[in-house]
Parts: structure tokens; C-alpha cells; sequence
């Protein structure tokens, strides 16, 4: 550590920027850390739009308490490692936000650098790969946002979904972790499971073939209009998109009584960031206090939630706890395979049906 540290401050008296091990952070390597953030001034990611789960609050305290400037550009977790595995040493992203499955993906591809934030040891082991690729941040957990002005009868189940004449709103399935999750959560429901994906298929076909599926990824704009009767998404982002609509009195966000599946989301730091500290300080502050706690400001669950004091007014806003009682937690070691094949089926055995 002495021989590391002395390494550190040679690197800083040349004007170096240090690029640190995937090692638990020191106090002296974050001050590194910041040190060399501060001197590139700049964070590009991918897939963390401001209204996502309060990135825009992370963003605002980064800027503000050390002077990174930050840009993003929205895209779905596929669309995300796609760009980042493409540019290779032309790297213009620093740091990405994908879906469970695909941080393992990301890591295998050889495009990820491994960074542990100081509250590393608080994380628990199911959510954060042990060399440091990934780490959940937060958890999500398929819900339903139903507009009630234009239902007769809100479903409070996939059953009732299914059975009724409603028009839903999935979103982008084999290229978005959200819409992805919300096959497997009704597939759980209608009695499959990670690698029985059949009985969800076969629901979505048929509302398919009655052209009353939307593939387009939910967004408040999207509400807000109304273009469909209940939309498919994360807890954290049905609460989000609400507080955000005018008619926000429309809609009722609930988690299906008969099954849904708990996920969540990691960064990836891109292997080649042109700003590579600039990726770790973010995450490092993501996961702590006032990081987690931000997230809780955007309806999302920290990670860290059992180790950190949430404000009531924000414990007041989630959705009432009993309500998860049929959710369950995602088992990547299987989803992570499955979803591999999840474009093509879903190509072949609901868009197929619909033609």
C-alpha cells in the first residue's frame, strides 16, 4: 500500500491522471479519484436520461460539488453496449446504466473497467460481480401504470390483463431491460419461469394479432396522451412519469397480485472512457448516502436502503410494500442465457403473429 500510494502522489507531481485498480477505494485513492476528475471536467454516458430514476440529481450534485459537465444519450441497454463495443478505442461514452442481465453480457465483451466504490462491502453479493465490472445500484419491480379514465375496471393482475380488451404498452422486448423483465413477470405469473418464457409468448401474441401491443418504450409524453391503457414498466419509473403529467390524477401504478419480477440496474464504466475518473467518481458517489438517496427521489430502491436513513416524505411516495408480496427476485444465472434468445422468439411468436 506504501509503495501504491507513493505511486500515486509521483503520478499527481507529473501532472498525471491515475487510473486506479479495482480495489476497495482508500482515502487517499478517492482524492486521487477526485483529483483526476476534476482535471478532465467532463462525463458522457449513455442510457441515463434525466427523468430516469433522478439521474438528473446525480448529475446536478457532480456538477456542483466537482465541476463535471455531462452529457447523455438516451438508449436502450442492447443499444448501449452495442455503441460502446463498437467504438473500442474511440470511445465517446464514459458510463452506461443497463438492465441485470446485461452486465455480465457487457463484462464479457471485454468493454468494462472494474472500479468497487468505498461502500462496496454494504452491496450484497447477488447484486455485484466480485471483480468490480458491475454492482446494482437500484431495484425495479414490474409494475403497472393504468390510465383509469379510459378502463372500466383497473386489472390488478396479468390474468385480468390478458383477459380483458385493454391496450398495453410494453416497450422494445430483446433490446430493453424493462420490457424484457415484464415478459419474464408475466411469464412467472401465467406459471413459467426464467427458462419457461411460453405462456408469456403466447399472451403477448394474442394482443398482438388484436393490435393492442405497443413495442414503443414508455415515456411520460406517452401518457400523458393517453396512447394506451396500461403501460409496462418499472415501479420507480410509473411513479416518476406520473409526478411529471398534468393529468397525473389518471393513473394508478400497482404491482400485478399474481406474479412480477425484481431486478434492478448497473453501471458499466467503459474500458476506453476518454474520462475514466470522472466514470469511477460517479459511481462512487452513485452508491453513497446522498447517491442512494437520490435515487429514492426518483421512486427508485436503493440498493444500499437497509444501511441508509431514507426521509419519510420519500418512503411515503413508493408504492405500499404489500403489494410485492408475489414479486419475486430475479435469478440472473438463468435470465442472463435466456435472454439471449429472447429478440428472436419474441420476433418469431408475437411480432410474427400479428402480420
Amino acid at each position: 500500500m506504501i509503495a501504491c500510494t507513493r505511486r500515486l502522489l509521483l503520478l499527481a507531481a507529473l501532472g498525471l491522471t491515475p487510473l486506479l485498480t479495482p480495489q476497495l477505494a482508500s482515502a487517499q485513492t478517492l482524492a486521487e479519484l477526485e483529483r483526476g476528475a476534476r482535471a478532465e471536467g467532463k462525463l458522457a454516458t449513455v442510457g441515463m436520461p434525466d427523468d430516469w430514476a433522478n439521474w438528473r440529481g446525480q448529475w446536478a450534485d457532480l456538477k456542483r460539488l466537482y465541476g463535471l459537465a455531462h452529457v447523455d444519450t438516451d438508449m436502450s441497454s442492447a443499444e448501449e453496449i452495442a455503441k460502446i463495443e463498437a467504438e473500442r478505442s474511440n470511445a465517446t461514452v464514459d458510463l452506461g446504466d443497463v438492465g441485470f442481465e446485461f452486465g455480465a453480457i457487457a463484462k464479457s465483451r471485454g468493454i468494462t473497467r472494474a472500479y468497487k466504490p468505498s461502500t462496496w462491502a454494504q452491496i450484497p453479493d447477488w447484486a455485484k460481480d466480485a471483480e468490480g465490472h458491475w454492482a446494482l445500484a437500484y431495484t425495479g419491480t414490474i409494475a403497472f401504470a393504468v390510465n383509469t379514465k379510459r378502463v372500466a375496471s383497473v386489472p390488478r393482475s396479468w390474468k385480468a390483463l390478458f383477459a380483458g380488451n385493454y391496450r398495453v404498452l410494453i416497450g422494445e422486448v430483446g433490446r430493453a431491460s424493462q420490457a424484457n423483465a415484464a415478459v419474464l413477470a408475466a411469464a412467472i405469473a401465467l406459471g413459467g419461469d426464467e427458462t419457461r418464457l411460453q405462456p408469456a409468448l403466447a399472451a403477448f401474441a394474442q394482443l398482438a394479432k388484436q393490435r393492442r401491443l405497443i413495442t414503443t418504450n414508455p415515456a411520460p409524453a406517452l401518457m400523458e396522451r393517453g396512447e394506451a391503457d396500461v403501460f409496462l414498466l418499472w415501479d420507480f419509473n410509473g411513479l416518476s412519469y406520473r409526478d411529471k403529467l398534468p393529468n397525473a390524477a389518471d393513473y394508478e401504478v400497482l404491482i400485478p397480485s399474481d406474479g412480477s419480477i425484481t431486478s434492478g440496474y448497473t453501471t458499466i464504466i467503459n474500458k476506453n472512457a476518454p474520462h475514466p475518473n470522472a466514470a469511477m467518481l460517479a459511481r462512487e458517489y452513485l452508491f453513497s448516502d446522498a447517491g442512494q438517496i437520490n435515487l429514492a427521489r426518483g421512486n427508485a430502491r436503493p440498493i444500499r436502503v437497509d444501511q441508509i436513513k431514507l426521509p419519510e416524505e420519500l418512503k411515503k411516495k413508493l408504492v405500499d410494500s404489500s403489494q410485492y408480496q408475489a414479486a419475486r427476485a430475479l435469478r440472473p444465472a438463468l435470465w442472463t442465457e435466456e435472454v439471449k434468445k429472447l429478440p428472436r422468439a419474441w420476433q418469431r411468436e408475437v411480432v410474427g403473429a400479428a402480420q
